[in-house]
């Protein structure tokens, strides 16, 4: 069983950056890929970033390609993913998540969710 808390969200002027965490309860953190999520009101949860448990594997939405960074610290079970240039699009709940496989949105294991808000 793992439980995800996020952290780190908040309002921010577009062009700016925002912080996002991911803590993780259990003590086999290393064996889980981890992702994050995005769902805007009205529309579907989309992906946003994925990393394998090693962290050698990183994988990104196109629309946040050269923007956004994930990375992970297996020694204090978490995940990071750091928004830079932010955009209005990017507005919507972020959600971490956790699989013993690749990363998926049927991914078996969810945080609460953070909001962040990009304002024009």
């Amino acid at each position: 069983q793992v439980q995800l808390v996020e952290s780190g969200g908040g309002v921010v002027q577009a062009g700016g950056s925002l912080r996002l965490s991911c803590g993780a309860s259990g003590r086999t953190f290393n064996r889980y890929d981890m992702g994050w999520f995005r769902q805007a009101p009205g529309k579907e949860r989309e992906f946003v970033a994925r990393i394998n448990w090693s962290g050698l594997v990183r994988d990104y939405a196109d629309s946040v390609k050269g923007r956004f960074t994930i990375s992970r610290e297996n020694s204090r079970n978490m995940v990071v993913l750091q928004m830079n240039s932010l955009k209005g699009e990017d507005t919507a709940v972020y959600y971490c998540a956790a699989d013993e496989t690749l990363i998926t949105p049927r991914a078996r294991y969810w945080g609460q969710g953070t909001q962040v808000t990009v304002s024009s």
